[in-house]
């Protein structure tokens, strides 16, 4: 006996919103695109991409595919937690002083990770035995067990004595019976002159080169990937360009090693961020691929996480197995599911209702905000079900009323925990917007705000560049369109400010 509609909604799943809550599920429904085939083969090194666009899901499927990038001899290490707490929390809270402070904290972080691998796969040689020592003997080589946020903080507490003037220069220890002089090492982060390497100093730079080779050797190339960056260092968008212009540097330095590579995965908004006041490496920073969806590719990521719900699978007759292949089976799989429309009229069908309340004022796509729309729908409709509405209609499981009802929520939660979050200094001239025309021109603006058209423009023009706005009209006379993911949380009003007219000259 197939199950009934209730049943099939009690247990429907789309996947978590946020890619660290559903790692585990991850595999059974990521999509290998090109673009993911150009990242396993090393061909690409940073991952650009928008909040909620699948930067984390890569990175969460390269480290669920581990041991078969080993068989092919990549070596995956995860420079930042996945999960959890930060390993640079303590960093963000105490911040560097200086750049040079930063590039030596990352250099070193890295030089230790490849410290402990070489350890911990007994990667023999010279070359191996000088990064070995080097660590063992400034203390960082860290148990294998320690957490990522221990080894940082040994790193940035070396590093911070390297900087501090009066914590430089050689370390001794005297054998009164023997009579010999046990020479410290110490690792700088500037090339050391000939008379500190005859007295035990060397360069990290050095080391990095060191650690590249017996990788090269073993048959090994070790990726060092990093995640979350965008986390790490929020509490301050100085602190954050310090430290991420920093580790592209670094990484830059690294593009000679062969078999030593740092992999960044970086939200595409942020690279803008900090290169807007001019980074001049930018343009050396070849490497790279930005995530993009489109709608047939949002559809196919649909059509793979709904066939995940054996009820669902079990109600229509499919099964998980069965993907369709070309766009047009899977369109017809799910209009399958929801009402022809949600607004009638010469208005869009469903599916693309959904993709136009899923994306900000970029009109860039991402999963995210899809994902939402869908799991708020499947409890709306429940609720409405609860409640004795009627069921929709046919072999529909979604009515309408589900989808209207979801949509305050999805954007009550992007306006609260992605817009205000991300740029509280915001928050008071959006929150004036509320019970507001959607469409603004500067004056109305200003006459909201109170403050000088000139001064409105700015504003609004930053509210672009967040995606609040979508910049409409000419360079000349712009106006600004609230897109529909953030109308319901602020209870907008569909239409176009006027201008109050002005008094006329009586002089």
């Amino acid at each position: 006996m197939p199950p009934t509609k209730v049943e099939v909604l009690q247990e429907l799943a789309v996947g978590a919103r946020i890619a660290e809550e559903e790692f585990e599920q991850l595999v059974n429904y990521f999509i290998e695109t090109d673009q993911w085939r150009s990242i396993v083969a090393g061909e690409k090194d940073i991952v650009f991409g928008p909040k909620g666009s699948g930067k984390s899901a890569i990175y969460a499927t390269l480290l669920d595919r581990a041991n078969d990038m080993f068989d092919s001899g990549v070596l995956l290490v995860s420079a930042e937690n996945p999960r959890g707490a930060l390993a640079f929390e303590d960093v963000a809270s105490e911040p560097p002083t200086s750049e040079v402070e930063f590039i030596g904290i990352w250099k070193l972080y890295i030089l230790t990770l490849a410290g402990r691998i070489l350890r911990e796969y007994e990667v023999k040689g010279e070359a191996a035995g000088r990064v070995q020592a080097a660590l063992a003997r400034e203390g960082l080589a860290p148990p294998p067990r320690e957490p990522l946020r221990g080894v940082v903080r040994r790193v940035r507490d070396y590093v911070t004595r390297l900087i501090n003037p009066k914590s430089v220069g050689t370390e001794a220890s005297f054998d009164p019976i023997s009579g010999a002089v046990a020479v410290k090492a110490t690792i700088t982060l500037a090339e050391p002159s000939a008379g500190d390497r005859e007295k035990g100093f060397v360069s990290v730079d050095e080391l990095l080169a060191d650690a590249d080779s017996p990788f090269d050797e073993a048959g090994w190339t070790l990726w060092l990937l990093f995640d979350r960056l965008d986390v790490a260092f929020a509490d301050s968008r100085d602190l954050e360009a310090n430290a991420l212009r920093a580790l592209f540097k670094v990484y830059l330095d690294l593009t000679t090693n062969s078999h030593l590579k740092v992999k960044i995965f970086l939200r595409s908004d942020i690279w803008t961020a900090i290169t807007e006041g001019g980074f001049r490496e930018a343009s050396h920073i070849t490497r790279h691929t930005s995530i993009r969806w489109n709608p047939g590719s949002l559809l196919h990521l649909t059509v793979r996480r709904l066939l995940q719900n054996e009820r669902l699978c079990g109600y229509y007759g499919v099964t998980a197995a069965q993907v369709p292949a070309s766009d047009a089976e899977q369109r017809t799989f799910v209009d399958g599911l929801v009402p022809d429309q949600i607004d009638s009229g010469r208005n869009p069908k469903t599916f693309e209702w959904l993709l136009g309340r899923a994306q900000d004022g970029t009109r860039g796509l991402a999963p995210r905000e899809l994902i939402h729309l869908l799991t708020e729908a499947k409890n709306a409709q429940l609720a409405l079900l609860e409640r004795g509405s009627e069921e929709p209609e046919g072999n529909k499981i979604f009515a309408r009323q589900a989808f209207r009802d979801a949509l305050p929520e999805v954007s009550r939660a992007r306006l609260d925990q992605t817009l205000y979050a991300e740029y509280p200094e915001m928050k008071q001239w959006v929150g004036k917007l509320e019970r507001e025309k959607t469409n603004q021109t500067p004056s109305t603006l200003a006459a909201i705000w109170g403050v000088s058209e000139d001064e409105a423009t700015r504003l609004a023009d930053s509210l672009v560049d967040i995606g609040f706005f979508e910049r409409r009209g000419t360079k000349e006379d712009p106006n600004y369109w609230v897109p529909f993911l953030y109308r319901p949380a602020l209870n907008m009003i569909q239409g176009t400010a006027e201008s109050e007219a002005e008094e006329p000259d009586l002089s």
